[in-house]
């Protein structure tokens, strides 16, 4: 599946961004009276991560600001969810310094970066041992198949199937847009896994993106034109012999 867009241009997916959940569950320190000044509190363990992860996260922002990267080529960082205090009857205990203090970020990664690289940066700037930190990484993506190749789909004259696909969807008189790397996942991620190169493809032209929005719409007339769309691009890529060993 490929994202809407707003303009006449079709976009396709060549591929996705394989995210990881990391929750640093937790930071610890001295526990104490809220009056009291400590060195090395949970609180203030986590908030130097927090403003460390944020400097990263700008200077990866600043790529898509600039042009420089769509948001899908960065590696992003986004915080999901902060706990810590002392629960009380009627909220927080608000005289006490907690002693565990944890946080938790939505991390997207591009297929070209590396994932080594980042775990060490988590490792040893993120969640250092030496403030007291402790993290988990759940990998809810893959980078490679299970050859160990790169899980990306050539979009260019190296594959027979996109020259086909292209034509296809031309023949409407649609036109790609350039191939993009689908900022969520779709099950593509599954086939792709397998060592099987795969096209995410919606031709949804003028239509905003309102992924999980409350007012999702898509007019009749982009509906139809889709329809004929789907036809060209099915019965181009079912009547191409191709090479035996590749497939969309």
């Amino acid at each position: 599946m490929g994202n809407a867009v707003g303009m006449d241009d079709v976009a396709a997916a060549r591929e996705e961004a394989p995210y990881d959940d990391v929750n640093d569950p937790p930071a610890e320190g001295i526990p104490g009276h809220g009056a009291k000044l400590y060195d090395n509190g949970a609180m203030e363990n986590l908030m130097k991560s927090v403003e460390i992860i944020s400097k990263f996260r700008e200077t990866q922002f600043d790529f898509v600001k600039a042009g420089k990267a769509a948001n899908s080529e960065v590696i992003s960082v986004n915080p999901v969810y902060l706990k810590a205090g002392t629960p009380s009857n009627t909220g927080f205990v608000m005289n006490m310094q907690p002693s565990e203090a944890e946080v938790g970020y939505d991390l997207r990664l591009p297929p070209m970066a590396d994932p080594d690289a980042l775990k060490k940066r988590i490792a040893e700037e993120w969640a250092p041992a030496i403030r007291n930190m402790t993290y988990t990484i759940s990998e809810l993506g893959k980078f490679k198949d299970h050859l160990g190749s790169p899980i990306m789909t050539p979009t260019n004259a190296s594959n027979p199937w996109w020259s086909i696909f292209r034509q296809a969807v031309e023949e409407t008189g649609g036109k790609l847009a350039k191939p993009e790397i689908l900022l969520s996942t779709t099950d593509a991620r599954y086939i792709r896994a397998l060592g099987i190169p795969l096209l995410g493809f919606s031709p949804m032209i003028n239509t905003p993106i309102l992924v999980h929005d409350h007012n999702e719409f898509l007019k009749d007339t982009v509906f139809m034109k889709g329809i004929e769309v789907y036809e060209s691009v099915i019965g181009a890529l079912s009547s191409f012999e191709g090479i035996s060993d590749q497939v969309i």
